[in-house]
């Protein structure tokens, strides 16, 4: 399913990107910018909103959207590697690559399946700002903002994080940072993630999600796609390692876990010159 035009720029960005090493460059083309003032008064919003019963009321209608939806787009979706979730604690630290809006309906489809409780998704403060149903579900749909904020980010966002750890809630966190549209290739990982992970004890549920592209086409552009979702290896912070240690060697372990799913899913080695296989479903030339 495909949403909105100008996918030929945005492919065009994604090339200079991985060309020029940028794998955590924005290259979508109409995101919400904002300035210091308005990212406090969305996350002010977020924070006082969230205790009032409106904000569960909103959250209950997001949540039968998102499920809908969720099952819609996951009717032919494979899931390999349940066992690997056996004796896992559910309050857990989700990662997984990220090319949709719609990739981490992927996720809560095969948790779901898999019997976990509700995916807390982690998105940027941006998407927040979106207006229309699809700013409506980002704010609502058991969401959680990150954010440019240092006070935020070194007091708030924590405390949210670990409240919903605590609670035996998965949380989905997106190492590679930034959406690139319908790109194959798992990109180098931020840390943050495994920071969180060693901080706070829990394991990392290391995700991958495979694209295969079907005969019919979604536009005049792109076949339409459908997932294969592997849920490899859980990732444990070492008890004699200290947090700095621990979370980069998690991300490390994540990052090679990712690379061997891609070459074993798609038959090729794992390398960041771009072809237009890059892109699941696109056929339009390179």
């Amino acid at each position: 399913m495909i949403f909105g035009g100008e996918k030929r720029a945005v492919i065009e960005r994604i090339r200079q990107a991985a060309g020029e090493g940028k794998f955590h460059a924005k290259t979508e083309l109409r995101d919400p910018c904002l300035n210091a003032t308005d990212r406090e008064v969305l996350l002010n919003h977020f924070m006082e909103e969230r205790g009032r019963a409106v904000f569960l009321l909103k959250r209950f209608g997001a949540r039968c959207i998102t499920d809908g939806l969720t099952w819609y787009t996951n009717r032919d979706t494979e899931i390999l590697g349940v066992e690997n979730l056996r004796g896992v604690p559910h309050g857990a630290i989700i990662t997984s690559n990220h090319f949709s809006p719609l990739d981490n309906g992927v996720i809560r489809f095969g948790l779901r399946t898999a019997g976990w409780p509700r995916v807390r998704i982690v998105a940027q403060e941006t998407n927040f700002a979106m207006g229309g149903l699809v700013g409506f579900l980002m704010h609502y749909s058991d969401t959680l903002p990150v954010s440019g904020d240092r006070q935020y980010m070194a007091r708030t966002f924590p405390c949210l994080l670990k409240e919903e750890l605590d609670r035996g809630k998965p949380v989905l966190i997106y190492p590679e940072q930034e959406m690139w549209f319908h790109y194959r290739k798992p990109r180098p990982l931020k840390r943050g993630a495994y920071h969180y992970a060693a901080k706070f004890g829990v394991p990392v549920v290391s995700c991958f999600v495979e694209i295969r592209e079907k005969e019919q086409m979604d536009t005049e552009e792109f076949r339409k796609v459908r997932y294969v979702l592997h849920i490899l290896p859980p990732i444990y912070p070492e008890p004699g390692k200290g947090l700095r240690e621990n979370s980069v060697a998690m991300c490390r372990t994540d990052y090679r876990q990712k690379q061997e799913a891609y070459q074993k899913a798609y038959g090729r080695p794992l390398d960041y010159a771009f072809t237009p296989h890059d892109i699941a479903g696109w056929a339009g030339e390179g």
